[in-house]
């Protein structure tokens, strides 16, 4: 099964820590750390660190963009860059130690026009997918509505679609339908139109999504609960393990890349989020922007099932 990502507003990200941030002082920082950052990218990373390949879809501009690239090449992720005028954006993120609170500085990226946007469509076609991950923010010049035109191209192509974004672009893709969407509360709770859900009104508002034909399948993201997964047959809490949190950037990218290297090696629904948790659980552990290490992933894993095998109330 073949995956490809596509990434339209990535990013370098940098990252680095120091003891207190005090406003208008010099601070002492750690060595600067430079990764690859985009959310398509960062599953593309993830399917890497599981031993899976898929390829990676990105503008690129700029000094900046061809940095990144290195960074990909290095990593052993296969790539597919469409330059681009102008640089990529660099985000930037602060640890500060005596707290454990983590700064983050996102930027808005250099503009990408609908015709640079359907050159990288282009190239996702000649690659075949068998699964399609569009993951992240829209860039400058795009309308908030484009990820339902990629849902609509991704089913021309006959790709499983699989998003992870938020607000009107995560509505507006659903609307198109696709294959998997990976909520949290808050996104879910805006797809059925209601302010707020309670946990125990939140598989039926999953289901409710799958009902109107928005997917086919729903993991909603409980942050340290774990996940609810959700289809037509039923629902389980997967639970998470307890670890010591770190940094949570990547944490969401490192689920999905779980998740669809799960499915693209035929795995059940149940064992797909069990990865999802345990990548997006691993990736916490790092500091900065690293994602997770495989024997992270591996011994949270043993856990999960373990206790989900005690706990399981639905069979899938």
């Amino acid at each position: 099964m073949k995956i490809v990502t596509l990434t339209l507003n990535p990013a370098l990200d940098k990252s680095s820590s120091v003891e207190r941030l005090i406003p208008e002082q010099k601070m002492r920082c750690t060595p600067l750390q430079l990764d690859a950052g985009g959310g398509g990218i960062n599953v593309s990373k993830g399917i890497r660190k599981l031993g899976g390949r898929s390829t990676a879809v990105f503008p690129s501009g700029g000094a900046t963009g061809l940095r990144l690239q290195s960074i990909l090449q290095e990593a052993d992720v296969d790539i597919r860059a469409h330059t681009v005028q102008g640089e990529t954006r660099e985000n930037f993120s602060v640890t500060e130690t005596a707290t454990n609170l983590q700064y983050r500085f996102t930027m808005p990226g250099p503009e990408l026009t609908e015709q640079q946007a359907e050159a990288l469509l282009s190239i996702v076609a000649q690659l075949h997918p068998d699964y399609l991950v569009a993951s992240g923010s829209l860039p400058p010049g795009l309308p908030e509505t484009y990820y339902e035109k990629v849902a609509a191209f991704a089913k021309k192509i006959n790709a499983r679609f699989i998003l992870d974004t938020s607000g009107a672009a995560l509505a507006a893709a659903a609307d198109e339908g696709l294959y998997l969407l990976k909520p949290n509360l808050g996104e879910l709770s805006a797809l059925v139109g209601v302010k707020k859900l309670e946990m125990n009104q939140v598989d039926d508002a999953a289901l409710e999504v799958i009902r109107q034909g928005k997917c086919e399948v729903v993991v909603v993201s409980l942050g340290p609960q774990g996940a609810l997964l959700v289809t037509r047959d039923g629902f389980e809490h997967i639970p998470a393990p307890t670890a010591e949190k770190r940094s949570t950037v990547g944490a969401g990218d490192s689920m999905v890349a779980g998740m669809v290297w799960a499915l693209s090696e035929g795995k059940s629904f149940r064992e797909m989020a069990q990865i999802g948790v345990a990548c997006g659980t691993a990736a916490t552990m790092n500091p900065g922007t690293e994602l997770f290490h495989a024997d992270d992933v591996e011994r949270l894993l043993t856990w999960i099932r373990e206790y989900g095998e005690r706990y399981r109330f639905k069979d899938f």
